[in-house]
């Protein structure tokens, strides 16, 4: 993706402005209480950087999938305590409205270096369908843009890429970090690149892996992914779960990496079960010698290795996916090794590593390793979509704007 020409507000001069701040406060909630905060974590070092410009912080975001209807359950005020618990600022005001009296009236009462929160984008439809009346109306309370959430940087949203139009527009600097982390090691990596791509479906991520054997020298790929691929080459796969209609693009993937010199490892021995859940009587079995009665639920032993030594050869790594059903052990066997592998090798300087995507941030998290990795994505759609080549609208609009 070209990055050229983003205007970024670590690099501006303001001052004494209302900064629109777009933010990912999408974070996990169980039973009332935040149990992750590590995208808001990305967003504290530009509100920080804001407050010292003594601008005034008008913080939007969305929460879970309201379907445009105003639901309780996904209020914004459920991150309000934990917001003011990272940021040290007790003082945070709150608009049950992210348009209209209520909203005007919260930002009109925020002094300049204070910040306040808006409700729920998503409580309104029009943010989903990018109506340019509402982007327009969000646009009306400040000076300046800023988006600081790139996992919502591939929608057309009205508050990603309405507000822009309106507005002078930068990317705050934790979307910043994303660009140039993930541009430095897909676009000018260390070179040789492995690229380690799990989870379920081929379906989900052709486009990705079309993209990535074209440019990395190795691809290792896992999950219930990896079974297409076996079943395409009429391997006996047991009763796992496969894409039957996706043979002929994984045949096509394979030819393509074979005419750019990447090197496909696919798995050659499994950890498999009759469910998911008996995990207790997992059984490992090498390629050949899969019993009809089994599901394939982690790659084998000998397959972890040989992805583990052939990743000491590289001095990049990219990784999407989780290579077995991780939350359920001992199918989180590869993807705890192979991650304790990329951990060290990054800790001691002989490979440049990035992550992911939902489940490989939550695979990641688990096996205690997402802060070992040189820098770890919280986005997922977005990520993907790099990953696929392409231009995200989000960022695409934050260009000499």
């Amino acid at each position: 993706m070209d990055i050229s020409g983003i205007n970024y507000i670590s690099k501006s001069d303001i001052k004494n402005k209302v900064i629109l701040l777009r933010a990912d406060l999408n974070l996990p909630i169980i039973n009332g209480k935040v149990i992750d905060t590590l995208r808001l974590e990305r967003i504290l070092a530009t509100i920080r950087f804001l407050i010292t410009k003594n601008c005034k912080v008008v913080l939007i975001s969305h929460l879970g999938r309201p379907g445009g209807q105003k639901n309780l359950d996904y209020s914004l005020s459920k991150i309000l305590e934990t917001l003011k618990s990272n940021l040290n600022i007790l003082n945070i005001k709150f608009s049950n409205e992210c348009i209209g009296d209520n909203a005007l009236e919260t930002i009109n009462f925020t002094k300049f270096g204070e910040l306040c929160l808006l409700e729920n984008l998503r409580f309104y439809k029009e943010e989903e369908l990018n109506d340019q009346n509402f982007a327009e109306k969000l646009a009306r309370v400040g000076d300046i843009y800023v988006n600081d959430a790139f996992s919502c940087c591939h929608r057309n949203h009205a508050s990603i890429v309405g507000i822009p139009k309106y507005l002078p527009s930068f990317a705050g600097i934790g979307l910043e970090k994303e660009i140039k982390n993930i541009n430095e090691i897909l676009e000018k990596p260390r070179r040789p690149l492995m690229v380690i791509i799990g989870g379920s479906k081929i379906s989900t991520k052709l486009n990705t892996l079309n993209n990535i054997v074209k440019k990395a020298e190795v691809v290792a790929i896992g999950g219930a992914m990896a079974n297409t691929f076996l079943a395409a080459k009429n391997i006996e796969i047991g009763g796992s779960l496969y894409e039957k209609n996706m043979k002929s693009n994984t045949i096509e993937i394979l030819r393509t990496a074979e005419d750019n010199n990447c090197d496909v490892i696919l798995p050659f021995d499994f950890l498999t079960s009759n469910n998911i859940k008996s995990g207790s009587k997992a059984q490992e079995f090498d390629i050949d010698k899969i019993p009809k009665d089994k599901m394939i639920f982690d790659i084998g032993k000998k397959s972890t290795s040989n992805i583990i030594n052939k990743l000491r050869l590289c001095n990049s790594v990219v990784w999407n996916g989780p290579l077995g059903a991780f939350e359920y052990s001992p199918f989180d066997l590869s993807t705890n090794k192979i991650s304790n592998e990329i951990a060290k090798l990054t800790l001691e300087n002989k490979i440049n590593s990035l992550a992911g995507g939902g489940d490989t941030v939550a695979a990641l998290s688990k096996a205690k390793n997402s802060k070992n990795f040189s820098y770890l994505s919280t986005a997922g759609g977005a990520f993907l979509e790099w990953l696929e080549g392409k231009e995200l609208p989000g960022i695409s609009v934050l260009k000499n704007n």
